[in-house]
């Protein structure tokens, strides 16, 4: 629901700022592991089918059966910001490796398998870890 929300608003905001020389365009990326991510959208055992089989084709949902790259989403952004990109405005570009495209309902339509224990466990896990950062402050 939130990259959908996004779109609608990137299409908005892109009409709305057109007129004064404004360019809105969106990033909607699949599955690119960073530890904070990996904690908190995809903890515990569902981490083990996901992040930490993240070389393993067989445990990636989507068509080219790998996880996105930090240097392909830079590079998508750097596209985006390019002067040869000024005719583009109000698109959402989906990086997923085609898991959309594919039937795969998004990354993680496995949850749609989860039940209130389970749910209970990832909500504690992301607490825990929220806890920790805030911890790590020094403002």
């Amino acid at each position: 629901m939130s990259k959908a929300g996004i779109n609608v608003m990137t299409r908005s905001l892109a009409v709305e700022w057109a007129p004064h020389g404004i360019r809105l365009n969106a990033i909607a990326p699949g599955l690119f592991p960073t530890k904070g991510a990996g904690e908190r959208l995809n903890p515990g055992s569902i981490r083990a089918t996901t992040m930490d089989k993240a070389h393993d084709s067989s445990a990636i949902n989507n068509p080219m059966g790998r996880v996105g790259r930090m240097q392909e989403l830079r590079n998508l952004a750097t596209f985006l910001m390019a002067d040869g990109c000024d005719y583009l405005t109000g698109e959402t570009i989906v990086i997923d490796g085609g898991a959309f495209l594919g039937g795969g309902g998004g990354t993680f339509w496995q949850l749609s398998h989860l039940g209130d224990q389970d749910w209970e466990n990832i909500r504690n896990t992301i607490k825990g870890a929220n806890e920790k950062d805030k911890a790590k402050r020094t403002a």
